[in-house]
């Protein structure tokens, strides 16, 4: 093969994958664990991947741990780019390929954020008070959030179609000894986690028709939906384990999952 018509990605770049994959993990591990224990009356609470970062921020070494998650975030949102441009995984530039592609794409973005926001945490900022809301509130912003709550939705979907169908498993190497636990959970995790996404989607997508975008809603909003209905602490106990079943996931990820690093077509 020509080097001149090949892009070459550093083999070491998959320990930053793995890194990212860790991180994801840790901060589903603990928005699941706190929404279970806010499910069976303990002294959990319901929050989301922010509320995730802040608790473990305030564990002991936690602004070391924050360090960490940091440098994770941005690994996992940099793989997520080269996963989307590259077509590490063989997706293709069909309509079904292409839509996962942007998906993955979206996923980086999503991931950097966190990661700037975290760092904002180690600088002692406060995001509070940026001023968004008037700028949420505007037309093109509505135009936006009713995209996203699209997004959002399809990504739900697809969550429930790789868990349901168990896709995951051509992309890991699963040992046999570990099968018989590992792919129930991470069905059930990736299942759980496109519940959580599809309501998501609704949020944004109602926040928009309302011209209420400035009250944006996220995982902990679409949890404290469940605990409020009926049958309530029950539903929310089956997402939240759900959730904690996806950092599981992640984390069986950040070890068993093939990353394809290497030399990749530049015409691919």
């Amino acid at each position: 093969m020509d080097t001149l018509d090949t892009i070459v990605i550093p083999a070491e770049f998959k320990w930053w994958a793995k890194m990212g994959y860790s991180a994801r993990g840790v901060i589903y591990l603990v928005i699941g664990g706190l929404g279970v224990m806010a499910a069976s009356g303990s002294h959990g609470e319901i929050t989301d991947s922010k509320g995730a970062i802040l608790a473990i921020v305030e564990q002991p070494f936690g602004y070391a741990l924050l360090v960490l998650l940091v440098i994770g975030l941005f690994g996992y949102s940099l793989w997520r780019f080269i996963q989307a441009i590259r077509d590490t995984d063989d997706h293709g530039k069909s309509p079904k390929g292409l839509a996962i592609r942007v998906a993955l794409f979206g996923s980086g973005v999503t991931h950097a954020l966190l990661a700037v926001w975290a760092i904002a945490l180690l600088d002692g900022l406060d995001d509070s008070s940026s001023g968004a809301p008037g700028i949420l509130s505007s037309d093109l912003a509505q135009i936006a959030f009713l995209l996203t709550g699209g997004v959002c939705i399809t990504a739900g979907l697809a969550h429930f179609y790789k868990g349901w169908n168990a896709g995951f498993d051509k992309y890991m190497s699963l040992p046999p000894n570990t099968q018989f636990w590992a792919r129930p959970v991470c069905r059930f995790g990736l299942v759980a986690r496109g519940v959580v996404w599809c309501m998501v989607g609704w949020f944004f997508i109602d926040s928009a028709m309302k011209a209420q975008a400035d009250e944006i809603k996220g995982i902990d909003e679409a949890l404290s939906t469940l605990q409020q209905s009926s049958h309530g602490p029950w539903l929310l106990l089956i997402v939240a384990s759900g959730l904690f079943a996806f950092g599981i996931y992640s984390c069986l990820e950040a070890v068993y999952r093939r990353i394809n690093v290497g030399a990749i077509p530049n015409g691919k």
